[in-house]
């Protein structure tokens, strides 16, 4: 009588949350994640990160954005670094496409994702989607360009401040792009940016909104704020000393290039880049970078404090620190 075959059961696994790790610039959002590829090698998992950093995209800004050395990209699968030329852009919306087909294409190979970044407008477009903003208007954008050109960005955001003062208020005066952006929505609609986006407030994700369920956000956020600012301090300065001036010297040689483009605009590189053109001293330029820098972190914890569900945790802790690893090892399997 032959014998039945023998038929393993069918396990349904739902896919576990995606892991991403936020948290202000030099918060150590890099070494967490090193640290839970190399955990995750160790028991037969393949760990690939997404970079979620406006600044990490271009080519040649390796220094300034203190991109993952060649021997951490070697070790562990990086996207979405060094895919553009300093003249080009990148956009949230493009972001938010990427991770989502990145997310599904690791998958399909049987890797993990896990989106690593601090650049939180980048966050929001992928997690709730665009605001219902208008599209960009070509015509609109040509004379605001030309207006800032001709009287300086910071006048024109006093301008923002008497049609939007909210959005004004959440947006450094040298800003160009983003304040051009709000001065524009207000040309195009005569509302200001931030009427429209309060009236779709989960698509703009900064309101308390709940994180959903596909995703696991792990927030590193210091609580000694004097000791990250001597952190950034003391990076910049080794950025300068291992060659950050240099790098941005053969910037300057592309002449493709100018102060306005959003890769010369990243913070650190467009100090420097004021500095070779004879606007600022050399104190000045640190000073300036490093106001940026601090500026920059408070933006970022403005931005996670305002989400709800986040797991937090502070990097400056070691038990805490220990503690974010062992959740995030916990988020690798089901």
């Amino acid at each position: 009588m032959p014998t039945e075959p023998h038929i393993q059961p069918t396990h349904f696994i739902e896919t576990p949350p995606t892991l991403c790790i936020v948290g202000p610039t030099g918060a150590g959002k890099t070494h967490l994640a090193m640290s839970l590829a190399e955990h995750a090698k160790a028991i037969g998992l393949i760990v690939e990160l997404i970079s979620m950093d406006s600044a990490l995209v271009y080519r040649g800004l390796d220094i300034g954005s203190a991109k993952p050395t060649k021997a951490e990209q070697a070790a562990v699968k990086h996207h979405l670094i060094d895919i553009l030329d300093p003249h080009e852009t990148y956009s949230a919306a493009r972001f938010a496409n990427d991770a989502k087909r990145l997310c599904e294409d690791i998958r399909a190979r049987g890797h993990i994702p896990v989106v690593v970044g601090g650049t939180m407008l980048y966050w929001r477009a992928w997690v709730y989607g665009l605001s219902s903003l208008p599209p960009a208007n070509p015509e609109i954008r040509a004379c605001l360009d030309e207006e800032g050109h001709r009287i300086g960005w910071p006048a024109m955001h006093a301008k923002l401040c008497k049609v939007d003062p909210i959005t004004a208020a959440r947006l450094m005066p040298n800003d160009s792009q983003r304040v051009q952006r709000a001065l524009e929505v207000y040309e195009i609609t005569g509302q200001p940016m931030s009427t429209l986006l309060a009236e779709s407030p989960s698509e703009d994700g900064r309101e308390g909104s709940a994180i959903p369920g596909w995703m696991n956000l792990v927030s590193l956020e210091p609580s000694d704020r004097s000791r990250l600012h001597q952190n950034l301090e003391k990076r910049f300065d080794e950025m300068l000393s291992g060659g950050l001036m240099k790098e941005v010297e053969s910037l300057r040689e592309n002449l493709a290039l100018h102060a306005d483009l959003p890769a010369i605009r990243s913070v650190g590189y467009r100090q420097i880049w004021e500095y070779l053109a004879g606007e600022t001293d050399l104190e000045q330029m640190r000073y300036k970078a490093l106001a940026a820098t601090r500026q920059l972190g408070k933006r970022q914890l403005t931005w996670l404090r305002a989400i709800a569900g986040r797991n937090t945790f502070d990097p400056f802790n070691p038990n805490e620190l220990k503690a974010a690893l062992e959740h995030c090892k916990r988020s690798l399997v089901k």
